[in-house]
């Protein structure tokens, strides 16, 4: 898994006058929790563009005014309009201890049910999952080749070595599913003939 490097600077003042005013500058109010304290700190806001607008999971390098230290994004809170970071979370991890991630899932092959008129739809874009953290992941591959009409794979289908999957066994990843036109176009096509007979038998008459 890759890492994304955060420079950060520790923070004296925590009150809300003190979060918003660096967040008037570009900078994002963060803490990391896990080890002996919690550290909070600031970093600019430029630095998460490739840690939270993307379809991979990483790793975080954390260099606080000379601490240096591995971790994972936790939680990250946007403003529900300008989508503006508000503040975020990271867990230090070890390589000794599991973590739990949520992970990417990408969809690979080309389902059957696609070619006869149905629509692949992915019902999660994640899985989460334990594992130790030289056995994570950036994304997981979801083959769903063989998925015709509804067929679906679920959580219960998937294993990759080294990951403990945290959702239900029955939770649905993705399914192919009959298109309204398709079912429209059979719902004619089954009253054609019904239509035909009728025909058939008032000629008969």
């Amino acid at each position: 898994m890759k890492t994304v490097e955060i420079i950060g600077y520790k923070r004296a003042d925590l009150g809300k006058t003190s979060s918003q005013r660096l967040r008037d500058e570009g900078l994002v109010p963060c803490v990391v929790y896990g080890g002996n304290e919690q550290i909070h700190f600031y970093t600019p806001m430029i630095l998460f563009r490739d840690l939270v607008y993307t379809n991979q999971a990483h790793f975080v390098h954390i260099n606080i005014e000379g601490v240096e230290l591995q971790a994972i994004l936790q939680e990250v809170q946007f403003h529900p309009v300008s989508e503006v970071i508000l503040h975020a979370d990271f867990l230090r991890i070890a390589d000794d201890r599991k973590i739990k991630m949520n992970i990417p899932i990408r969809l690979t092959g080309a389902a059957p049910g696609v070619a006869k008129g149905g629509t692949l739809i992915q019902k999660r874009s994640a899985l989460k999952v334990s594992a130790f953290p030289k056995n994570m992941p950036d994304h997981i591959d979801i083959d769903v080749s063989h998925l015709d009409f509804h067929h679906a794979v679920k959580v219960g289908d998937v294993t990759v070595e080294n990951l403990e999957f945290l959702d239900p066994k029955q939770a649905t990843i993705a399914a192919v599913e009959v298109s309204r036109a398709a079912k429209m176009a059979a719902e004619e096509a089954a009253k054609a003939p019904a239509e035909g007979d009728k025909k058939a038998k008032g000629g008969k008459k």
